[in-house]
């Protein structure tokens, strides 16, 4: 098995939706502001490679929305899918699976594009299958008000008409041990319904791929809560078994959406769960 780091494109967003109730002042420590109160952030993806699957989490934004979509989010760097493939000498149409570990716009926009003559939409990786959950399916299809903007239908029915659409089957508890993919899954239903945070058994590490449940380093204290979740109180009791399970088995964290951390690790202090080290894809993945 071997895994990159994809940087599928980088921008902005409000720091105080990011932070939820936490005041700018603590926040900013970790996560500084600009003048329109806007934090830098990534959309990191990752791709492994085990035997003849080529399996890719998550795929950004995409690049279909309008000029005006993209202006909200001050879209910065030149980072892209495609470009982070062939880095590593691969192009989109060799992946085999794209794994969306919930379907928000920022995190499964890349899965669809325009067709040739942009009158409608196809898969953006014409081989791969598109693996999400039956419950998440529904919670996306059927969106309530709350994340209705955040649920585009450009990024999510296009999959299931093409037939290319899977779902991964649904743990008893939290975890679902040895998925269709190969690595366990960790569901998590605070940010979004039925969200899945892969863990990938990688050497003798395993690699936690921390979606929206740790979106940055600075999010790591419990109260931390994006204002984007739908049961903030719920996050918070995910999070910190989550948190506490990562510290004692030194998990690698492989942050998101951190702009500037993209792995970490963690250890229990006297203030609960905190940052241990930072490391980049090269150190642990060669």
């Amino acid at each position: 098995m071997q895994l990159y780091p994809i940087e599928s494109g980088n921008f902005k967003l409000d720091g105080g939706a990011m932070f939820g109730v936490v005041p700018k002042a603590l926040w900013q420590k970790t996560n500084p502001a600009d003048n329109n109160n806007m934090i830098d952030i990534a959309a990191r993806c990752l791709l492994i490679e085990d035997g003849n699957r080529l399996i890719l989490i998550d795929t950004g934004m995409g690049n279909k929305q309008s000029d005006k979509f993209y202006g909200y989010y001050y879209l910065w760097g030149n980072d892209s899918i495609d470009k982070s493939l062939k880095t590593y000498g691969f192009h989109r149409d060799d992946i085999t699976d794209v794994f969306m570990t919930h379907l928000h716009f920022d995190h499964c926009g890349g899965s669809v594009q325009w067709n040739k003559d942009r009158t409608g939409y196809e898969p953006a990786f014409k081989n791969a299958h598109f693996w999400s959950n039956k419950d998440h399916w529904k919670w996306a299809t059927q969106p309530n008000n709350r994340e209705k903007a955040s649920f585009l239908k450009e990024n999510i029915i296009p999959m299931e008409e093409s037939g290319q659409l899977k779902f991964t089957s649904l743990p008893e508890n939290d975890l679902l041990k040895n998925s269709e993919l190969g690595f366990d899954i960790f569901f998590a239903d605070g940010h979004t319904d039925k969200q899945m945070i892969p863990l990938i058994t990688y050497k003798d590490k395993t690699i936690a791929f921390m979606a929206d449940l740790l979106p940055t380093a600075g999010h790591l204290p419990i109260p931390f809560v994006m204002g984007y979740d739908t049961r903030p109180l719920l996050t918070l009791t995910e999070k910190e078994k989550f948190l506490n399970l990562a510290a004692d088995k030194n998990f690698y964290l492989f942050l998101e959406h951190d702009a500037h951390n993209e792995i970490i690790t963690v250890e229990h202090t006297e203030k609960g769960v905190r940052l241990k080290d930072v490391f980049t894809p090269k150190d642990i993945f060669t």
